[in-house]
């Protein structure tokens, strides 16, 4: 079948452009001749520590959903994204699969990274889609990275679908020791993560991605900002790890087109002992533990003040 991956330029938090920007991808590459077209994680608002984000959040049941479902219709195709979606009073990062008669299945991530944790909670769901195509895995970003997803996934699904919102150190006007390694690892372990996995399953990949400079703020130091950007790597790979398609960041805003076999095929890597398939390095390993303990007291305290989006 034939896939499209999007990579976008979103505006950071700002839902009715990315919205409209969103289904304006889909549609090309759906005209491209594509069966299934994936949307980056976050499609609807990109994700950093950022006070906009607290208005992020949309109904579940609400404008982004029937985006997709409506593009599924209209294409008699599959759409998927995710979204930061308000349900019983609190938000997940939810990744929707709509099906060609409207139908559609989710998956909530398995638990936030670093200051993600001051907009959504964590999921429970297994990550595998029961789909007229046979059963489809989704994995988000970081759920890209460790272990349990392989040992949940591996010999279940037919398909890898997701994509990512994972962007970098802050530029050089922040000083901290490592950061230039941080960095290069960074990136190296972004631009192989898809393909590990895929060789690990057995099974394609499909991952969409963003690509465009942001500014946020430091988490614990808001007065201080953040400039960065995501990495891109948008990419499909085949089942036995090579890759299909792969737009440079540089490139920007597009779609990634290919032709994919869905089924398994044995894998040809295994899993690593540990949480983490990469090596993390400690800046990275620092952040991840410091932002994910002030993302989740961030969290309950903006629900409580009534400054989160809930709705």
């Amino acid at each position: 079948m034939r896939v499209g991956a999007v990579q976008m330029t979103a505006r950071l938090a700002d839902v009715e452009h990315n919205l409209e920007r969103a289904e304006k991808l889909v549609e090309e590459a759906f005209s491209r001749g594509c069966e299934m077209v994936i949307l980056p994680e976050f499609f609807t608002s990109a994700v950093a520590f950022h006070p906009d984000m607290l208005q992020a959040a949309l109904p579940f049941e609400g404008p982004a959903l029937e985006m997709l479902r409506g593009a599924a219709r209209r294409n008699g195709g599959y759409v998927g994204g995710s979204f930061i979606a308000s349900r019983g009073g609190d938000n997940y990062n939810t990744f929707v699969l709509a099906f060609p008669d409207g139908d559609y299945a989710v998956h909530d991530k398995d638990q936030p990274t670093m200051w993600e944790n001051c907009y959504y909670l964590g999921g429970k769901d297994e990550g595998i889609l029961q789909t007229p195509l046979g059963p489809v895995g989704v994995a988000l970003c970081w759920e890209l990275v460790r272990t349990r997803t392989v040992h949940r996934l591996r010999g279940k699904v037919d398909l890898l679908v997701g994509g990512s919102c994972w962007w970098t150190v802050p530029d050089r006007a922040i000083p901290l020791p490592g950061k230039k390694e941080a960095h290069r690892r960074n990136l190296e372990i972004m631009r192989q993560t898809p393909v590990r996995m895929a060789r690990m399953l057995g099974v394609p990949v499909v991952h969409a991605a963003h690509a465009q400079e942001f500014e946020a703020r430091m988490p614990l130091l808001p007065g201080l900002p953040y400039r960065s950007y995501y990495l891109g790597e948008t990419m499909i790979v085949d089942a036995t790890g090579r890759v299909l398609a792969r737009p440079s960041r540089a490139e920007g805003e597009g779609v990634a087109v290919a032709d994919i076999q869905p089924g398994r095929v044995e894998p040809s890597e295994e899993p690593p002992d540990g949480f983490w398939i990469p090596d993390l390095p400690w800046l990275i390993r620092l952040a991840w533990w410091y932002q994910n303990l002030h993302g989740g007291r961030y969290y309950r305290r903006a629900k409580r003040s009534g400054r989160l989006r809930t709705a």
